[in-house]
């Protein structure tokens, strides 16, 4: 069992009525202990089991099955980073081929999951939406599309626009990008505005990308929350 295994929680949530015969897409999560309720965050949780019950109930779009994996504690800087910034930072890929070698056969041969990536959906926010964002475009056989909000594009210097820059565009892709316009008394906002420009500039369209800026937004947990909703509509309409 690799390291980034050892002890690892990870929580799964079906929607209401899941059939395991009829399979469904996936959202996998990173920072799992914010996913769900409040207890397992300092600041609030995003509650994102009420928001599929709420598409179960309305019947659009299709609810997937989330799977929200914990993060390391003191080792999430390394664990979600895929470069070093001197000091630390690395261990992103192990991780990522943990979740795509072992944990989704796992969830899809229990769980009743669509094996296809164009189904298979990864995100996170501040750190993890940097880490969903490198996710697909280093193993787009994996994870067809990423959800990023407020994203860390900061990390090792910005090393992520020239790594986007140059990967192919995925076969499936689809991003959601978000970030709030005071986040780091606006710094954060520029580099996803730089980024979002830059994707539209490979072609990306309004089928296959959303960039959300949120004038009101500051980096928290109460924030994503609030934005999660329409994030999932687009992600899986």
């Amino acid at each position: 069992m690799p390291d980034v295994a050892v002890g690892r929680r990870v929580r799964a949530y079906l929607p209401h009525n899941h059939d395991y015969s009829r399979p469904r897409p996936v959202l996998v999560l990173f920072d799992g202990q914010n996913v769900f309720g409040d207890e397992g965050s300092f600041s609030g949780g995003w509650h994102a089991h009420e928001v599929l019950d709420r598409f179960v109930v309305l019947k659009r779009p299709v609810a997937p099955v989330i799977l929200a994996i914990d993060h390391g504690h003191v080792a999430r800087l390394d664990e979600l980073t895929p470069w070093s910034d001197g000091k630390n930072g690395g261990k992103l890929d192990p991780f990522l081929a943990w979740i795509g070698g072992a944990l989704l056969p796992l969830a899809r041969n229990t769980l009743g999951l669509r094996h296809d990536p164009s189904e298979t959906i990864v995100g996170g926010s501040s750190l993890g939406g940097f880490a969903a964002l490198y996710a697909h475009f280093a193993r787009p056989d994996v994870f067809g599309g990423c959800l990023v909000m407020s994203p860390s594009l900061w990390f090792a210097g910005g090393r992520i626009f020239p790594f986007v820059a140059s990967r192919p565009r995925p076969l499936s892709s689809r991003i959601y990008l978000d970030c709030g316009v005071k986040e780091a008394r606006g710094m954060m906002f520029g580099h996803s505005e730089r980024m979002a420009r830059e994707l539209a500039g490979r072609g990306y369209g309004e089928d296959s990308f959303l960039w959300r800026p949120d004038a009101k937004g500051t980096h928290s947990e109460r924030h994503w929350r609030r934005r999660l909703p329409k994030a999932l509509r687009f992600m899986f309409r």
